[in-house]
């Protein structure tokens, strides 16, 4: 047999989101590219900011000595400074170059924060709708997915999550703004949750780990704020990336930054580094890591995403279909007319229009849009999203 059977069960589960920019890729050779409207892939459309490319061919033309070599595992320490300062000047805490691990993208963070804390039979909560990505990342490492249900609005559902808790809890994941639905989860909401882990982790004897996946936390929309995890639990990793706020997924930049206050803080930042090593990562790569410090506080521009997201949102509020407005990131997620959410993408696959089914996120009965593509494509689909509404009526 050529692969294991864990892995070939996982090849039949794998992600929709591949499943349906594989058919994107199938229908633009038999359409032409033009008349496929793909919104299947989170996979920013906009530009990196012009800094960018001026700091790059800077340091690429740079004599400095030793640019390219390897460097501590868990990043260079000018680079985790500058994220520590960066941090503490957006926190109530103060953070130093110790409580940062740079890493290869978010998703690197979140399997190196998994291997390190998670025992055999562990139980991760997740809200739902998630990044379904994340079955993976917890399985690799022997612990169990437990997923609990948020409010019709999307926010946290802490009575779902309570009762979710028991001797085997680890860990919750969030991901905040939310992907798939662009929920930006409140202040108070976190607060409440710290306020319940705090409890129930004194009442284990050891802490059960809040992790907050961050990569959207710069694109959000109409003046909100995406509320500082910190402030609302110590015992807490934010993991984030610069792949959707500066657009430069392919590069595969990111970093994990733990509470400063965080119990057993030695030996967790030990257990970071080490995973980041023996997972083959080894360290994040050495010229995206000198770029960052220069491009903290920089974002692309998000009044673009902002315009695409109100142009799709008219057109399908015009065509009869039902969602809420998303606070952030550049996904919408409106509810199918039927039941059957994977019936209802095929039918739209039929307008050429690509989409990703609910239940590939934990939420049957939706379906995601990923609005990060050319205006055009929006201006142009929004006819045969309003033919397949119609159809359906």
């Amino acid at each position: 047999m050529s692969v294991s059977n864990k892995i070939r069960g996982s090849i039949q589960k794998t992600s929709w989101i591949r499943k349906m920019f594989e058919e994107g890729a199938l229908r633009k050779a038999k359409y032409g590219p033009e008349n496929v409207f793909d919104f299947s892939l989170g996979n920013p459309n906009l530009e990196p900011p012009a800094k960018v490319g001026e700091i790059l061919r800077e340091l690429a033309s740079t004599s400095s000595s030793g640019m390219h070599r390897y460097m501590p595992n868990a990043g260079f320490v000018e680079t985790r400074k500058a994220v520590a300062d960066y941090l503490s000047n957006l926190n109530n805490f103060s953070f130093s170059y110790d409580d940062i691990v740079m890493t290869v993208g978010a998703a690197g963070g979140i399997n190196i924060v998994m291997k390190a804390i998670l025992n055999p039979g562990d139980e991760v909560i997740v809200p739902a709708p998630y990044f379904m990505e994340y079955n993976f990342y917890i399985d690799n490492y022997g612990g169990i997915p437990k997923i609990v249900n948020t409010n019709p609005d999307f926010s946290l559902d802490i009575v779902a999550i309570e009762k979710a808790i028991h001797s085997n809890t680890k860990a919750v994941l969030i991901t905040n703004p939310n992907n798939p639905t662009g929920k930006v989860y409140k202040k108070e909401e976190l607060n409440q949750l710290g306020e319940l882990l705090t409890q129930y982790s004194q009442r284990c004897g050891e802490p059960i780990y809040l992790i907050s996946d961050e990569p959207y936390r710069k694109i959000i929309y109409n003046g909100l704020r995406c509320p500082s995890i910190f402030d609302a639990y110590l015992e807490t990793f934010l993991v984030t990336s610069f792949s959707k706020d500066i657009s430069l997924p392919g590069e595969r930049i990111g970093y994990i930054a733990m509470h400063p206050l965080i119990a057993d803080k030695d030996i967790i930042i030990e257990g970071l580094i080490l995973c980041n090593r023996i997972l083959g990562y080894v360290n994040a790569p050495a010229l995206m890591q000198r770029l960052i410090p220069f491009l903290l506080e920089d974002s692309v521009d998000v009044k673009l995403y902002q315009k695409k997201r109100d142009t799709l949102c008219r057109g399908l509020e015009a065509a009869g279909y039902h969602f809420l407005i998303p606070d952030g990131t550049f996904y919408l997620f409106p509810e199918t007319p039927i039941p059957d959410d994977v019936e209802f993408v095929s039918s739209l696959q039929e307008e050429n229009i690509l989409t990703v089914p609910g239940i590939g996120f934990g939420g049957p009965g939706h379906f995601r849009i990923a609005y990060c593509v050319e205006d055009e494509t929006i201006e142009k689909a929004l006819p045969g999203f309003a033919r397949v509404m119609e159809k359906y009526r």
